[in-house]
């Protein structure tokens, strides 16, 4: 029987560590893995060439670009996991809480700015949860995602949030939760990871501001939303981060191409789930 091919994108800062691990779990199985640095100068014939090579194609990393290469492999009739339409709730947060809502998942209230100053003054002043957090629809790792206490400093955040860009890209404002950040990781609707992360420093725990982990129980009530959640969502490997508010979870964001390496003896294990996911994605129809 021909080996299974599996190809894995990823980028400088990843493929050393997170590359040897795949290559060495795939080579116990008895797959191939080809790894594809979309850091490196990009040419489409190559990347084509390499992709072409494969059954089935994991994209372990998540960036705009990353997004059109994965339409691209779909477009070629790839396998790829996730699939492009995975990032239509899971990467913009405003469409992410409408999801929630429809869907009866707890969230942190959240509103759409509109995109002049004035009206969204008169917006956040009708909103009244102060202090809020201020977010562009799309970002990661916390990037423009800041805290303002009032008015004032919330009226200069969107302004430097514009100024960065060519255009005015939306802006959500949302209640502010002081909480650790709760990860569940899902690999194929199976909860394998929690990580409480925690930032004695300040503010923000998702993304690189964590700095320190530890595992949690899941309850009930927990697993139940997180089920719920999986099923709305059209994705198959995903870290889910929670909020606590009152007692009560708050479901946050749900982040594709998740971490795996909170906790460093354990990532073999996540590694090679995802293999074995890949391996049977491929023998199905």
């Amino acid at each position: 029987m021909k080996k299974k091919t599996i190809g894995i994108i990823s980028c400088s800062r990843e493929i050393e560590k997170e590359g040897k691990l795949f290559l060495e779990i795939a080579k116990k199985k008895d797959v191939k893995v080809i790894l594809i640095n979309i850091s490196d100068k990009f040419d489409i014939s190559t990347f084509k060439r390499k992709v072409k090579k494969c059954d089935i194609i994991y994209c372990s990393v998540w960036d705009d670009f990353s997004v059109e290469l994965t339409k691209t492999i779909e477009e070629w009739g790839i396998k790829v996991l996730e699939s492009s339409k995975s990032y239509y709730y899971t990467e913009d947060k405003w469409m992410f809480y409408v999801k929630c809502k429809k869907n009866n998942i707890p969230t942190p209230e959240t509103i759409l700015l509109s995109e002049n100053i004035t009206n969204a003054k008169r917006e956040l002043k009708q909103f009244g949860k102060w202090p809020i957090i201020l977010k562009r629809i799309n970002g990661t790792m916390g990037e423009y995602v800041e805290k303002a206490k009032g008015m004032e400093e919330a009226e200069s955040i969107i302004k430097k949030f514009w100024k960065k860009g060519s255009e005015k890209l939306p802006i959500i404002a949302q209640e502010f939760i002081k909480s650790p950040s709760y990860r569940v990781t899902v690999i194929g609707n199976k909860i394998v990871q929690t990580a409480l992360k925690k930032n004695n420093a300040g503010w923000k725990a998702t993304g690189v501001y964590a700095k320190k982990f530890e595992h949690f129980d899941i309850n009930k009530k927990l697993e139940r939303i997180i089920k719920k959640t999986m099923k709305f969502l059209d994705i198959k490997i995903c870290g889910i981060d929670m909020l606590k508010k009152e007692g009560k979870w708050l479901l946050l964001e749900v982040n594709g191409q998740p971490s795996l390496d909170f906790f460093e003896e354990e990532q073999g294990k996540l590694t090679e789930q995802v293999i074995n996911l890949l391996i049977k994605t491929t023998e199905e129809n």
